[in-house]
């Protein structure tokens, strides 16, 4: 994605038809920064709407050596900046999906007890592309209930480690534990294995739980190339069942 594009797309994710405050909450949060032990994790206070830096905790410096002044001062378009290009695209729809999802899938008083992870690559002072995983919580939301301030953090680590890019929505449950009620994965990976178009339209219909021989109708092939474009496809994959396929597509339905 043209990295000129990514703020109307993300304007677009977040929009918003009013003005939040924050909570009073954040005071004593930032309060809490001074005390709080050097470590491989910073925080920020987001906000979406105005696209900026509320607040960002001492450990932004030390962890990625970046001025935290500088953030405040150029906000989420120069954050947006050192996100490596390649993961701009995965990182946006991550947003995106997250976002459908919780406007579709969580009772908006159940909102504040959600909470989100994702991931990406992102060039520290010494322009070397380390992993962040960012954690947010909402804090307060617009008139339509869309999570549009957060208390973020950040966890950097070893730009070594292979992540793929993922995201998930975790909600409190009635024991105040959170379950994980959404996951995504954005790599492509899963169906980069030499998979043939013939084999992506069967994938594409196992996944509405059709049979072998309702697919082999709709693509006009016989029952026996159906069964044996399965049995390619989960060795191409690397999967033992067709169920643990559709189990997997299932949960990750932009990769088909």
């Amino acid at each position: 994605m043209d990295f000129n594009n990514v703020k109307d797309f993300y304007q677009s994710i977040f929009k918003s038809y009013d003005k939040p405050s924050l909570e009073t909450h954040i005071k004593k949060i930032i309060e809490l920064d001074k005390y709080l032990p050097y470590s491989s994790t910073f925080f920020c206070v987001t906000n979406t709407q105005t696209l900026s830096f509320e607040y960002v905790s001492k450990n932004y410096n030390s962890c990625l050596g970046l001025k935290s002044e500088e953030l405040l001062e150029k906000g989420m378009r120069y954050f947006w900046s050192r996100i490596h290009p390649e993961d701009l695209d995965n990182w946006l729809k991550a947003l995106n999906q997250l976002m459908e999802f919780t406007l579709r899938n969580i009772e908006e008083k159940d909102r504040q007890n959600a909470n989100y992870t994702w991931n990406y690559r992102f060039k520290n002072a010494d322009d070397v592309y380390v992993n962040i995983v960012q954690n947010t919580t909402p804090l307060a939301f617009d008139s339509q209930g869309k999570p549009i301030v957060g208390l973020a953090h950040y966890t950097v680590l070893d730009p070594g480690i292979k992540l793929e890019i993922s995201a998930s929505a975790k909600l409190l449950n009635n024991k105040q534990e959170y379950e994980t009620i959404y996951f995504n994965t954005y790599s492509q990976k899963l169906l980069n294995g030499g998979i043939s178009n013939r084999e992506r339209d069967v994938i594409r219909l196992l996944i509405q739980d059709f049979s072998s021989k309702e697919i082999s109708e709709k693509l006009n092939i016989s029952p026996h190339t159906v069964d044996t474009h399965r049995r390619n496809i989960l060795k191409k994959l690397n999967i033992s069942s067709t169920g643990e396929l559709i189990g997997i597509l299932k949960m990750n339905q932009n990769i088909i």
